[in-house]
């Protein structure tokens, strides 16, 4: 009967182990999709011009995706601190 315990209680860490990769997964293609979205209507004009990026929009495009990622990081070093923000 012991075994039977132990198997749940495996298979259910497992369980747990895999739904928390899950979120993970999620929380990161989304985090993509809204960094992807705020930069492109930032940086890219309406109407295009040309097939490639121009100079101004790729160091636009480099520019707020780095300061995206730094503000996600704050976020998230704030949050896991618990402490409040400055």
């Amino acid at each position: 009967m012991a075994g039977n315990n132990s198997n749940a209680s495996v298979n259910l860490e497992k369980e747990q182990i895999f739904g928390m990769a899950e979120k993970e997964m999620e929380y990161r293609v989304d985090l993509f999709n809204r960094l992807t979205q705020t930069c492109f209507e930032k940086c890219i004009e309406k109407r295009y011009k040309e097939p490639e990026l121009n100079m101004g929009e790729n160091s636009c495009i480099d520019r707020c995706v780095s300061k995206y990622w730094q503000v996600t990081n704050l976020i998230g070093q704030l949050l896991g601190s618990n402490r409040p923000p400055m």
